[in-house]
């Protein structure tokens, strides 16, 4: 049913789709973040969740905010063209209203920074795509347009994180693997953020300088946390990818396995380190070397 128009409603419509935009923005980047190599220190979930959840009020007024400064006059202006043209306010001038709106302040900051071009033309289109989803679906004049977006939009973002979390667990989206790796690509040096190294040999042998770099906490029993010396080494492949091993036996240095991280084009070897459950690794990656 057609009814007058609320511009309050508008702009509670539009701050509701910004909302909306953003939830679903922070799910697709955990799923993204799913297809990627771990980090060496394992995000802190709780935090980032009451962090996100104690700045969502910030991010209600921003959208409130953007919402009457551009969509609001976007709307009002499409209405009054509506008018001019004797019937509804076509849905394509929306856009291009907010399109101008945005123009002066994105370029005018632009030029006062020298920011590059093209970052700013990435910035004003991503701000047009955005805040023209807000006019657009505020455009309509409906009885109860609000709880309707706030019903669609809800299951939008369930729906993503739905259909991300089946597509990783099917395999139809790309979960990180570890790469399948071998004895000749252990050969060479592999090193540490530190800049210590491991050097392999296709005979079997290695050279440790200084691997380690670890507080004296990690290894209670190991009176030294950064190992020097030369040994042997064994890659095992294990059942698959997630169990293939790397076994470092140098004199005097008290390591576990190495288990493989990384990617195909930049593999990693790893261990834990810290407590049992402190989840943080130790990596050193390829630099030279082997195949």
């Amino acid at each position: 049913m057609r009814q007058r128009r609320s511009y309050g409603r508008v702009v509670l419509v539009s701050t509701l789709v910004g909302n909306l935009e953003v939830a679903l923005a922070v799910v697709v980047v955990l799923l993204y973040v799913r297809t990627q190599p771990p980090p060496d220190t394992p995000p802190d979930y709780p935090a980032i969740a009451a962090g996100l959840l104690s700045a969502w009020t910030l991010v209600a007024l921003v959208a409130a905010l953007l919402s009457a400064v551009f969509v609001l006059p976007a709307v009002a202006l499409a209405d009054l063209l509506g008018r001019r043209l004797g019937r509804q306010a076509p849905w394509w001038s929306a856009p291009l209203i907010v399109a101008a709106l945005l123009a002066p302040p994105v370029f005018g900051f632009a030029a006062y920074n020298d920011v590059p071009v093209r970052p700013t033309l990435v910035f004003w289109a991503a701000a047009i795509a955005s805040l023209s989803s807000g006019a657009l679906i505020a455009l309509p004049r409906r009885a109860g347009l609000l709880r309707r977006v706030a019903l669609w939009g809800a299951a939008v973002v369930a729906g993503t994180g739905l259909l991300g979390a089946l597509g990783l667990t099917a395999g139809l989206l790309p979960a990180y693997r570890p790469p399948a790796i071998g004895p000749e690509t252990m050969t060479g040096t592999w090193i540490d953020h530190t800049g210590n190294t491991l050097d392999f040999t296709p005979d079997g042998r290695v050279t440790a300088f200084g691997v380690g770099g670890r507080s004296p906490n990690d290894y209670p029993g190991d009176p030294s946390p950064s190992c020097s010396g030369s040994g042997t080494w064994v890659y095992e492949a294990g059942w698959n990818v997630w169990t293939q091993k790397v076994r470092v036996d140098v004199p005097g240095c008290v390591w576990p396995a190495w288990s493989v991280g990384g990617t195909a084009r930049e593999p990693r070897i790893q261990q834990r380190v810290g407590g049992p459950n402190s989840g943080k690794l130790y990596k050193l990656r390829k630099v030279s070397g082997g195949s």
